[in-house]
């Protein structure tokens, strides 16, 4: 059974940082694009960044760029999302994916999604 899990979300004050991490398993991702999104209740899912297999390809949102950064260990089949200087509109669920083929903002049809972890930005 294939799997992706979320972990790291929390309760964080505006400016502050997060990692999150989202762990494979069931299979190896290390060919498949891995991204990150995020949900608040009642509005769309949003493309937040997302990586190539090597890291040499990354997207992000406009709104993240310079704050949010996207890596992956391969070898841990897992991919991380570091996140500074966190705002309070930040607050959602943030979801892991991986799809086959490339993730661009705007894709939301992906091969795989986790269940996602709450992230709170607090004012």
């Amino acid at each position: 059974q294939v799997q992706l899990v979320e972990s790291g979300g929390g309760l964080v004050q505006a400016g502050g940082s997060l990692r999150l991490s989202c762990a494979g398993s069931g299979r190896t991702f290390s060919s498949y694009y891995m991204g990150w999104f995020r949900q608040v209740p009642g509005k769309e899912r949003e493309f937040v960044a997302s990586s190539n297999w090597s890291g040499s390809t990354t997207y992000y949102a406009d709104s993240v760029k310079g704050r949010f950064t996207i890596s992956r260990d391969d070898g841990k089949n897992t991919v991380y999302l570091q996140m500074n200087s966190l705002k309070p509109e930040e607050t959602a669920v943030y979801y892991c994916a991986a799809r086959a083929g490339r993730i661009r903002p705007g894709d939301y049809a992906m091969d795989y999604w986790g269940k996602g972890t709450l992230v709170t930005v607090s004012s």
